[in-house]
């Protein structure tokens, strides 16, 4: 029988090695975007190409909209995993930040994939155990300058994660957050080369995080080696953050 396992901001380049990492361990997909229906399309045919007995299935949804959530879970069907990765930001002060981005973050982040849990809940319990795992972040953790409100968002999907876990526990349905520290990707871009390398200096491993880094751990605590943790933040940040 088939696993299915939904990324949501699978068309993100953390989201797209998530998919292909969790394709090698078995899994078929639902494959979420909202503007990034090529490169999900190009990701499914190249997943076709090497797991041809899975199934990949996009699945379009706008987070930033009151109804994202209903909007993708009438597409979702058999479901054992969650994995949410999308990477909606914001760079500037507090001050300078407009309320349609606040509500923005607050939506993709943290509104719409509640309400997507609690819509899919039924489908997760049906499994011996079932998984939902956030991609948080360091800034929710520590807080970042010019990030405020994402760090804030973040914190919030850290606050969830916790609480949540104690709810479903009975349910074997395990709840957990991966907190990046700095992975080189577009959502970095704000910075040059010379800060890029500022923050290597400041980093004890000596380097950027890849989004292979995040895609592996995310194979490991779905893969049915991690099930007696739940509720918990673990930190991928080279050290950066202890």
């Amino acid at each position: 029988m088939k696993k299915f396992a939904l990324v949501v901001g699978a068309s993100g380049a953390i989201g797209n090695a998530i998919a292909r990492r969790l394709a090698q361990d078995g899994w078929s997909l639902y494959l979420h975007y909202h503007e990034g229906r090529a490169k999900v399309s190009t990701l499914i045919e190249e997943l076709l190409q090497t797991s041809p007995n899975q199934e990949f299935l996009a699945v379009k949804a706008d987070f930033t909209l009151e109804d994202g959530a209903d909007s993708l879970a009438s597409q979702i069907y058999s479901l054992q995993a969650v994995v949410f990765a999308s990477g909606h930001a914001f760079y500037g002060m507090l001050e300078e930040t407009p309320v349609e981005e606040m509500n923005k973050l607050w939506k993709v982040h943290v509104q719409n994939p509640m309400r997507l849990i609690a819509i899919l809940s039924h489908k997760l319990r049906k499994h011996e155990t079932s998984y939902v795992l956030f991609i948080g972040s360091i800034w929710g953790e520590t807080g970042a300058a010019l990030e405020s409100v994402y760090s804030a968002v973040k914190g919030a999907q850290h606050a969830f994660v916790k609480s949540y876990a104690k709810e479903v526990a009975y349910n074997h349905i395990l709840v957990n957050a991966i907190a990046p520290g700095f992975i080189d990707t577009q959502m970095n871009r704000h910075l040059d080369e010379e800060e890029k390398q500022g923050l290597v200096e400041e980093i004890p491993l000596a380097r950027l995080g890849h989004v292979n880094d995040v895609a592996n751990h995310v194979s490991f605590y779905l893969s049915g080696q991690a099930d007696y943790v739940t509720g918990q933040i673990i930190r991928i940040n080279g050290g950066w953050y202890i």
